[in-house]
């Protein structure tokens, strides 16, 4: 598989892009990184998105895989024979990892957004929203290292790019993390132990510099 090539089209501030990043970096796979201007996309986005015209898209081989978790998969399963599989090997367990990743995507995403979009009554509804989205998933992790267990996997990866969006939620929504769910704020520090994770999560400054510059744009002060 020596003359593969990978390409990774994607936006550094992204959480979604950043769990491909972990994907490769775990799986020690080399790609060409592409930064995409969301404000003003690139035609080989659009041609190899055509549906959603958003980011990430990994490109392998000249054939496109959209979507986070999609892509994360095909990672694990192309590139099986390397180590470490992220993916339970276990029916059930695989099938509860892929739950709560899909939860991740559909209750976190919103409330966190909701933490700098909105104000007054409804931004505190979005922080209630999100404070109880993240103890249901410290409810998961229970007391164990990682989701899976004792080793880094899916879940983690799923969730742990989020954690570079703390600091901007936290100062938008005038609210500690840690105050709340301490487990998790753990965990998240465990997992950034690791370098594939380290290297791969975006600077929470420049995240909130990111999320200053939308609230600008989209004229919510």
């Amino acid at each position: 598989m020596g003359d593969e090539v990978v390409v990774l089209l994607d936006s550094y501030c992204s959480m979604f892009g950043m769990r491909v990043r972990i994907a490769l970096a775990e799986k020690g796979i080399e790609y060409e990184y592409r930064e995409e201007n969301l404000g003003n996309k690139s035609s080989l986005l659009l041609e190899m998105n055509p549906v959603h015209k958003k980011i990430p898209v990994l490109i392998h081989n000249g054939k496109p895989i959209c979507e986070s978790l999609i892509i994360v998969q095909y990672i694990d399963e192309v590139w099986k024979d390397k180590s470490p599989i992220l993916l339970p090997s276990d029916p059930y367990k695989r099938a509860q990892a892929r739950f709560w990743a899909d939860f991740v995507d559909k209750k976190l995403y919103d409330a966190g957004r909701g933490l700098w979009t909105k104000k007054g009554e409804e931004q505190e509804a979005a922080k209630k929203d999100f404070i109880e989205t993240l103890k249901l998933l410290e409810g998961e992790l229970g007391d164990k290292s990682y989701f899976g267990g004792d080793s880094f996997g899916f879940l983690d990866l799923a969730l742990i790019t989020f954690y570079s969006w703390f600091h901007a939620y936290e100062t938008c929504g005038n609210f500690s993390i840690e105050d709340h769910c301490p487990k998790l704020i753990a965990w998240a520090k465990r997992c950034m132990q690791k370098e594939s994770v380290s290297k791969s999560l975006a600077d929470p400054n420049k995240v909130y510099d990111f999320v200053l510059f939308l609230k600008k744009k989209y004229n919510v002060e």
